[in-house]
């Protein structure tokens, strides 16, 4: 279980609270306006914002002073986190290796998740050189190298397209299922929550609001959410 214990974590004039549970294995969209605190409330669970007051843990174990790769969990922001200069497999090898010291088994892992994603033939090519679909494969083989149950996506897919975004979602989803990872997501759209996330939790104006299944809270929602989504 993740838990987020009375969180408070302030930025110049912008103050973040948060207090909720998710369970393992679980999946959860983070929803709100721009500016709300919904890649800040990431921040902190990741360890890349240090808290004022509060506890981040997992399994009942105390995260919060651990720093970031220490953490047991993989991140994927928007720009999918890519060395430009690097190869398809070297971009993910890093994320296994970061001394890039590999056994011929952690080859053998890393050519399989390239292949599980489609991008087993791109291999030697450059971030540069793929579409946006391709890149955020790439960090997707990343996520399954590294194997840690906790995944946090700000917005990877924001860029594409409806189609292929949620063929991205859909991806994700399979491999959140094949690694048992708990997955919490960012998203400005209702749509990408309702496909894939079970819950939903609500962010605005600092405010985190408690996880709420997400049919529920698209049927139903609180004041604030309503006028983000134009009810």
């Amino acid at each position: 279980m993740l838990t987020v214990e009375d969180l408070a974590f302030s930025q110049g004039g912008f103050r973040l609270t948060a207090d909720f549970s998710v369970a393992s294995g679980s999946t959860t969209a983070i929803i709100g306006p721009s500016g709300g605190g919904k890649s800040t409330l990431l921040n902190c669970i990741a360890g890349f914002a240090q808290p004022d007051a509060g506890r981040v843990l997992w399994d009942g174990a105390d995260i919060t002073d651990m720093t970031p790769g220490s953490r047991p969990i993989s991140l994927i922001f928007q720009d999918n986190n890519l060395f430009p200069h690097m190869s398809v497999f070297d971009n993910v090898a890093i994320g296994l290796r970061p001394n890039m010291r590999l056994t011929q088994d952690d080859k053998s892992m890393i050519q399989s998740a390239l292949s599980r994603v489609a991008l087993g033939p791109l291999s030697e090519r450059k971030p540069g050189e793929l579409s946006g679909g391709q890149q955020s494969r790439v960090a997707l083989a990343r996520v399954l190298v590294r194997d840690r149950p906790l995944l946090l996506l700000d917005e990877p897919f924001a860029a594409l397209g409806p189609a292929l975004r949620f063929e991205m979602l859909d991806l994700v989803a399979e491999l959140v299922e094949t690694i048992g990872a708990t997955l919490l997501m960012v998203t400005h759209d209702p749509g990408d929550a309702k496909r894939i996330a079970a819950q939903a939790i609500f962010v605005d104006e600092g405010v985190v609001h408690p996880p709420v299944e997400t049919t529920e809270i698209f049927a139903n929602p609180p004041v604030a959410l309503a006028a983000y989504l134009g009810r």
